[in-house]
């Protein structure tokens, strides 16, 4: 990949039920995806608090995040929202 490329970051998160996140991307992608899986395993278990799932933002690094110590990589975010593989993605890496 050339690193002067931009790569797509989220500008938008917000909760939704169900363990649901509904993101938006720096290209204009927007759809929700079910993070459910995660819940309630390792320092996921912090997520059954309603209100701390609520908490979900966009860190200064761009990582979809909660406190200090729970983060989701973006990249992998826009994968499973966009269907796109890795390769297409990232290519030359």
């Amino acid at each position: 990949m050339d690193a002067t490329a931009e790569l797509v970051r989220p500008v938008e998160v917000e909760a939704r039920g169900q363990y649901r996140l509904w993101l938006r991307f720096s290209d204009g992608v927007e759809d929700e995806v079910d993070v459910s899986g995660l819940a309630g395993r390792g320092v996921f278990a912090a997520w059954q608090d309603t209100a701390f799932f609520d908490s979900v933002r966009i860190d200064e690094t761009r990582a979809v995040c909660w406190g200090d110590a729970i983060d989701l990589c973006p990249d992998a975010l826009y994968l499973r929202i966009t269907g796109t593989s890795p390769e297409r993605y990232l290519p030359g890496y």
